[in-house]
Order: C-alpha cells, then sequence, then structure tokens
C-alpha cells in the first residue's frame, strides 16, 4: 500500500511540474533530404531521429525533398582542464561540435550554416585508463545525442519561406 501511494505521489508531483513526455515534432515541411557531409553515421542518426519523431518523410534524393539538411562536419576535440602538482592531467573536457544548414530546393537558407558544441568535463586517472576511455566514449555518445535534440528543436523552429507572389 504504502509503495502504491508514493507511486502515486511521484506522479502528481511530475504532473504538478509540468513534465510531458516528448511526442512528435511538428516540422514545418513535409519533406526532407539529410545530407551527411562525410559522416554517414551521423547522418543516419539525424536520419532515424528524423523518422521516429517526426512526421517528416525522409527522400533518397535532395531534389525530391522541400528542405535539405546539410550536416558541415562533426569534430570532436579532447582538452586538459587541470594538471596535479606532479603535472600530470587530472580533468578533460570533451568538446563535441557539428556545423549545419538547412535550405529550400532552391539553395536558400532558412537555417544558415551555424555550430552546434556540446562540452564536458571528464576527471582523469591514470591508475583506470580502460575505464576512463570507456568513460570518454560513452560521453562522445551522450553529447551527439544532444546535438541531434537541439538540432531536432532548431528544425521545428525554421520558418519556410513562401514563393515570391508576383501580380
Amino acid at each position: 500500500m504504502r509503495k502504491l501511494l508514493t507511486g502515486f505521489i511521484l506522479t502528481l508531483l511530475l504532473a504538478a511540474c509540468g513534465f510531458q513526455l516528448r511526442g512528435v515534432a511538428n516540422l514545418p515541411f513535409e519533406t526532407l533530404y539529410v545530407d551527411g557531409g562525410g559522416n554517414p553515421a551521423l547522418a543516419a542518426e539525424i536520419s532515424r531521429a528524423i523518422r521516429l519523431g517526426t512526421q517528416a518523410r525522409l527522400t533518397d534524393k535532395a531534389d525530391d525533398a522541400q528542405m535539405v539538411l546539410q550536416v558541415q562536419g562533426a569534430t570532436s576535440e579532447k582538452r586538459i582542464l587541470a594538471l596535479s602538482g606532479a603535472g600530470r592531467v587530472r580533468e578533460y573536457e570533451l568538446i563535441y561540435r557539428v556545423g549545419f544548414r538547412l535550405t529550400d530546393k532552391e539553395g536558400r537558407d532558412l537555417i544558415a550554416t551555424q555550430p552546434i558544441e556540446m562540452r564536458r568535463a571528464m576527471l582523469w586517472d591514470d591508475a583506470l585508463v580502460l575505464a576512463k576511455q570507456g568513460e570518454e566514449a560513452l560521453l562522445y555518445l551522450d553529447m551527439q545525442k544532444d546535438v541531434i535534440g537541439q538540432l531536432m528543436r532548431r528544425l521545428a523552429k525554421a520558418k519556410p519561406q513562401l514563393a515570391d507572389a508576383t501580380p
């Protein structure tokens, strides 16, 4: 009985704070072509997110789509944040950066080229090299998911330009 009451109270608290599950994103276009820009793994993840989280249909050719999403490079960077008194690395900063651009069929920018950047700090221990390398890989995957989430939100805010009507 106590567990049931606790679960009910937690459900009420979540509802009261405005929490709701993510639904389908409403993109302001019906068809989209994803140009991976030499990064097929990232393009596949973006395509998967669009297929599963939106009503938009992906096309195999840019000519068949209303919009073209161009992924313009994904880079990973690792910087030293802190050193110990003996000069050994104690903390790294991991940076994951992806550039993208959204254009219509005619090549007009709906979203001009812009980067999305994620940063994470990671403590380092020379005694746990294999574990820390695994942690680093997981952090980069997590940052990639966050980048794709931000990209989806930016795509949902894109404003398609209406064709110029000439009188």
